[in-house]
C-alpha cells in the first residue's frame, strides 16, 4: 500500500512538472509569436506605407495569414515533440508536418504569382522590351502548376507515403513526353530567347528570307505572329524557325529606310544637269530626308501655289504647309540636341577633372548642379520628397517647361507630323505612342543618372560618372536623332546599258516606313520616281 501511494505521488509530481514545462513553452511561444506578428504586420506595414513601397506592402499582405498558420502548426509540433506526448502516434506528427509543407507551398505560390510577377512587370516597364506582355502571364500560369506539383510530393512524403516508384515512373514519363514534345519545347525556349534578346519587338518591320516584308504583331511563347504587308494576312511562324532565320530589321536603329531607284538617261545628255534635277525632286518631297534648309527652299519652289485647306477636314494643312511646319520643328529639335550635346560634353570634361582625386560632397553637389541645368534644357525639374527621414530627389516633367525645351519641341514636331494629309487615322496614335514612349524613357534614364550622381561617393560609382553621362547621350542620340549628313540623297552614274542610255542609281531615305500601313515608303518611292521621270522628260534628258 505504501509503495502504491509513493508511486502515485511520484506520478502526480511528474505530471505537474510536465504541465508546468508545457505551460512555460506555450507562454514563450505565444509571446514570441505575438512579438513577431507585431513586427511583421504592423511595424513593417507602417514602414512600407511611409516609403510608398508597393511591393513590400503586397508581400506583407500575402505573408500575414499563411505565416500565422505555419507558426501555430510548428509551435504545436515542437511542443508535442518536446513533451513526448505522441511518441506512439506518429501519424499526428506527420499530419502536422504535412500541414506546414502544404501552407508553405501555398505561400511560395502566392509569392511567385503575385509578388515576383508584379516586380517583374515593374522592371519591364523600365525597359524597352515587351517582357511584361508574355513572360508575366507565363509565370502566373506555369508557376502554380510546378510549385503545387513539387509541394504535393513533399506533402506525400511527410505523410509517410513511399514515392520512390512514382519518381522512377515520373522520370520515364518525363523522358517520353520530352521526346514527343521536343518541337514544342524548342519553340518555347526559342520564344524565351527572343523575348530576352529582343532582336525585334511589336511594330518592327522585318524583311524575311524569302524577301517578304512583315510587321511584328506579337511574340508568343510558341509562335511569333507577323503581318505580311503585300498579302494583307497574318503569318504564324514557330519561334525555333524565327530564331534560325536571317532577318533584316528595317526599324533598327530607327524607322527611316533607304530606297533605291534606277533612272536611265540619254548618254548624250548632261549628267550634271540630270543629277541637279533628281536632287531637287528628292529634296522637294516633304517625306524624304535631307538637309533641312535645302528642303525648305526646294519645297517652296516646288509648291508654287499654296494648297488650300482640305474641304472635308478643315484642321488638316496642305501637304506643302504640313511638311514645311514639320521641317521647321525638326530643325529646332536638331538645334536643341546640339545644345544638349555640348552641355553633356562639358559635363563629362568637368567630371573627369574632378574624379582625379576622388569626389567629395561639394564636388558631387557641383556636378548635380551642372546636370540639373541639362535637365532643364530637356524640360525636367527636380522634385524633393521626404521619405524615411531623408530627402529624395527625382526628375519630373516641368508643368511650366520652356517652349524651347527638348520635350516640348519633340511634341511640337510629332504633332505637326500628324497633320500630314497622307497619314491614316491609325497613324495619329502610332506617332503619339512612339514618341511619348521615348519621352517617358528619357525621363527614366535621366532619373537613373541623377541617382548615380547623388550616390556617387557610395560604392564604385565615383569613377564611372563620366561613363554614365556618356551612355546617356548615346541613348539620346540614337532615339532622337533627326537627320544626319550621311542620310542626304546619293546619286551615282552606272555603266551604259548598250541602248544609248546611262543608268543613274538614286538612293534616298524616307522618314518613317511604319506609317500608312507600312506602305509609306512605297508611296514616297513612287512619288519621287514619277516626278523624276516627268522632270527629266521636260528637260529632254530621258526618252
Amino acid at each position: 500500500m505504501l509503495t502504491f501511494l509513493q508511486t502515485s505521488s511520484s506520478s502526480n509530481i511528474d505530471l505537474l512538472s510536465w504541465l508546468k514545462q508545457g505551460l512555460g513553452l506555450l507562454v514563450i511561444g505565444i509571446c514570441f509569436g505575438f512579438f513577431l506578428y507585431v513586427i511583421l504586420f504592423y511595424a513593417l506595414k507602417y514602414f512600407f506605407r511611409r516609403s510608398s513601397n508597393e511591393i513590400g506592402l503586397l508581400t506583407i499582405n500575402i505573408l500575414q495569414t499563411p505565416l500565422l498558420i505555419i507558426f501555430v502548426l510548428t509551435a504545436l509540433k515542437v511542443l508535442i515533440d518536446s513533451l513526448d506526448l505522441l511518441a506512439n502516434l506518429s501519424l499526428i506528427d506527420n499530419i502536422l508536418t504535412a500541414g506546414v509543407v502544404a501552407v508553405s507551398t501555398y505561400l511560395i505560390n502566392q509569392l511567385f504569382t503575385d509578388v515576383i510577377s508584379y516586380s517583374f512587370s515593374k522592371y519591364a516597364e523600365k525597359t524597352e522590351a515587351d517582357w511584361d506582355d508574355v513572360l508575366v502571364p507565363l509565370v502566373q500560369k506555369t508557376a502554380p502548376i510546378i510549385i503545387y506539383l513539387i509541394g504535393s510530393f513533399f506533402v506525400s512524403q511527410s505523410l509517410g507515403i513511399d514515392l520512390s516508384g512514382l519518381w522512377v515512373a515520373l522520370g520515364g514519363m518525363t523522358f517520353v513526353i520530352g521526346f514527343a514534345l521536343r518541337d514544342i519545347l524548342s519553340n518555347f525556349f526559342s520564344g524565351l530567347v527572343l523575348l530576352i534578346d529582343t532582336p525585334f519587338q511589336f511594330g518592327d518591320v522585318l524583311t524575311l528570307q524569302d524577301g517578304s516584308v512583315a510587321v511584328v504583331k506579337s511574340i508568343g511563347i510558341r509562335l511569333t505572329t507577323l503581318y505580311l504587308i503585300d498579302n494583307h494576312c497574318d503569318l504564324l511562324v514557330p519561334n525555333a524557325l524565327i530564331e534560325n532565320q536571317k532577318l533584316i530589321n528595317l526599324s533598327r536603329p530607327n524607322s527611316n529606310y533607304y530606297y533605291t531607284i534606277i533612272v536611265p538617261i540619254r548618254a548624250d545628255s548632261d549628267p550634271n544637269q540630270a543629277i541637279k534635277i533628281i536632287e531637287e525632286v528628292i529634296l522637294s518631297h516633304p517625306d524624304t530626308l535631307g538637309e533641312i534648309n535645302k528642303k525648305l527652299v526646294a519645297i517652296e519652289n516646288f509648291y508654287r501655289v499654296t494648297d488650300k485647306l482640305l474641304e472635308s477636314k478643315e484642321n488638316i494643312l496642305s501637304k506643302k504647309e504640313s511638311g514645311r511646319q514639320r521641317l521647321i520643328a525638326e530643325e529646332k529639335v536638331k538645334v536643341k540636341l546640339e545644345e544638349i550635346k555640348k552641355a553633356i560634353t562639358e559635363l563629362i570634361s568637368k567630371i573627369k577633372f574632378m574624379e582625379m582625386e576622388g569626389l567629395d560632397s561639394g564636388e558631387i553637389r557641383a556636378i548635380q548642379g551642372y546636370y540639373l541645368d541639362i535637365a532643364r534644357m530637356v524640360g525636367l525639374e527636380i522634385v524633393s520628397e521626404k521619405q524615411k527621414g531623408q530627402r529624395l530627389l527625382s526628375l519630373k516633367e516641368s508643368p511650366n517647361m520652356d517652349e524651347d525645351a527638348l520635350i516640348s519641341l519633340l511634341r511640337i514636331w510629332y504633332r505637326n507630323w500628324q497633320y500630314d494629309p497622307d497619314l491614316f487615322d491609325a497613324d495619329q496614335e502610332i506617332l503619339e505612342n512612339e514618341w511619348e514612349i521615348k519621352i517617358n524613357f528619357l525621363t527614366k534614364r535621366m532619373n537613373k543618372l541623377l541617382q548615380q550622381i547623388v550616390n556617387a561617393n557610395q560604392g564604385f560609382s565615383e569613377t564611372k560618372l563620366d561613363d554614365y553621362v556618356g551612355k546617356l547621350w548615346k541613348w539620346i542620340e540614337q532615339r532622337f536623332q533627326t537627320y544626319a549628313l550621311w542620310q542626304s540623297p546619293k546619286i551615282w552614274m552606272q555603266n551604259l546599258d548598250g541602248g544609248g542610255t546611262v543608268n543613274m542609281a538614286v538612293k534616298f531615305f524616307v522618314d518613317n516606313i511604319k506609317l500608312e500601313q507600312c506602305q509609306r515608303g512605297n508611296r514616297i518611292r513612287s512619288d519621287v520616281h514619277g516626278e523624276v521621270v516627268r522632270r527629266l522628260r521636260q528637260a529632254y534628258i530621258i526618252r
